[in-house]
Order: structure tokens, then sequence, then C-alpha cells
């Protein structure tokens, strides 16, 4: 991975980390990564998409992995996202984006902080990482918290190597969860509206492609698939699904060469 290059951007008085590989004149790509990750979450992609003559951009959110914390993490918001995503393009004069991106649910305020807060953040990444590639939804019980149900002897994902968990805990160790927690997550239902557009009328319009794995735990909730076969066409109606029978919830780490190269074909054929 060392032909990614790491450079930093100052928005609103934070310096936020910015991986970076391809052309500058090329078409560029940016990669939204979800949580526990970090722009490094995207590495394989990365690489397959500027090989194919692409400029790939991923950048640590405010307050994750190598980008600066806020100074109040508790009152990051979705809003925080967009403007930052706006400043970065601004910084390196791209107008014109393909957008990439994994991700985000929710969870309860308070009560994830004191449970991560009981181990060191690679215990935490590799706890996640273990619970969220299986396909239930993990659930604690009354009396227990998420990072109780992965036992200390449980194996890491096989695709998932023991120095990509170093390089995530090494990132989080610098900047906590407290943002990580915040933003996605708690600021989901945020309403944020685009310029020129009509906020009762969200469509999108551009071509877009969905990959989900089938072993996803996402499909456990209710209604999910459902959703997915008939009522999100009316929103994006562009939109077409791959299903990959194997994967998981991190299918993109998973099945790299796969993923790589569905996204390479959509991009070509979409290609400005």
């Amino acid at each position: 991975m060392e032909q990614i290059k790491h450079n930093y951007i100052q928005v609103d008085r934070l310096k936020l980390h910015v991986a970076e590989i391809g052309s500058e004149s090329s078409p560029a790509v940016l990669f939204f990564h979800g949580f526990p990750e970090i722009s490094y979450t995207w590495r394989h992609q990365m690489i397959a998409v500027a090989n194919a003559g692409f400029r790939a951009i991923a950048p640590d959110y405010r307050g994750y992995g190598l980008s600066d914390v806020p100074a109040e993490p508790e009152k990051t918001s979705f809003a925080d996202l967009v403007a930052d995503t706006a400043a970065i393009l601004d910084s390196l004069a791209i107008s014109k984006v393909f957008v990439i991106a994994k991700d985000f649910g929710a969870m309860e305020p308070g009560r994830a902080e004191a449970d991560f807060g009981r181990f060191d953040a690679k215990t935490v990444v590799r706890k996640i990482y273990i619970l969220f590639s299986r396909s239930e939804v993990p659930m604690a019980s009354e009396n227990q918290e998420i990072m109780d149900l992965v036992e200390p002897s449980a194996l890491l994902p096989s695709w998932f190597t023991e120095e990509d968990l170093e390089t995530y805990a090494a990132s989080y160790q610098k900047s906590g969860f407290l943002t990580a927690l915040q933003v996605p997550y708690r600021s989901l239902l945020e309403r944020v509206e685009p310029p020129n557009h009509d906020p009762n009328a969200p469509i999108v319009k551009a071509p877009a492609l969905f990959i989900t794995g089938e072993k996803d735990f996402f499909f456990s909730f209710p209604g999910m698939e459902e959703y997915l076969q008939s009522g999100i066409q009316k929103y994006v109606p562009n939109l077409k699904i791959i299903y990959l029978p194997e994967g998981s919830h991190f299918v993109h780490e998973q099945f790299p060469e796969t993923v790589n190269q569905l996204l390479l074909n959509f991009l070509k054929s979409n290609k400005y």
C-alpha cells in the first residue's frame, strides 16, 4: 500500500487526513468509509481504480483515524461531514466525482462509549470486525454489552490480517471513538438539504450501483430485503443491485478482486 500518498488538508481549524493515489488529471473517485473503518478500508479499491486510470481520494472523517478530533466531539454533525467534504474537494480543485461509500447505523448514546471504554482501541476494532462479519445481528442481553459477545479466543475473519488490525488500532489510538460514534451513526436523522433541491423529493437520478453480501447481518432486519427489492427504486431509479452469495458486511475487504471488477465496470461505463 506504499503507493498511496497521505496528505492533510486544513478545514475549519482541523487537519483532515486524506489518502490519495492516481493522476490529478484523471476522473476522481471519492471513497467514504463506514464505522469502525477509516480510509484504509478502501486500500484494495483505491489501488485498483488508480491502475485503471482514475484518481482515488479517501478522507478520514473529522475525529476518525489520522484526522484531528474536534474540540466537542459530541456536537459533531452530519452537516460537518458534508461541509468537510466540500472543503476537501475545493482544496483539491475537484468539481465532479464518483462517490463510493459504505455503512452507517445507530448506537445508544453513552452505552457504547462505556462499552468501548473497557478496552484498548485494538481490542475494540478486533471485536467489531469479528461481530459484524457474521450473518446474525449482534444483540446483547439486558445484563450484557455488545463487546461481551466476542469470546477472547475468537479468530479474526480470514481476510482481515493482524497487520490490518494494527493499522486500525494505531489510528484509533490517536482519535478515540467519541466522534466516530457521533457521526455518522447518531446523525442519520439530521436534515441536510442540498442547494437547489426539493427536500420533499429526495431522488438520486445519477446511475448507482449497490454491492452487498447475501450474508450481511443487515438482511436480518425485518423488511430490509423487501425494501431493496422494491422500495428503494423510487428514490434511486437508476440503481443496480449485485449480491455476492458468501459476502459479509465487509464485502469489499472480504472479496476485493470481485468488488474491484464490479466497481471498475460501473466506473468505466459511466466515465465522464
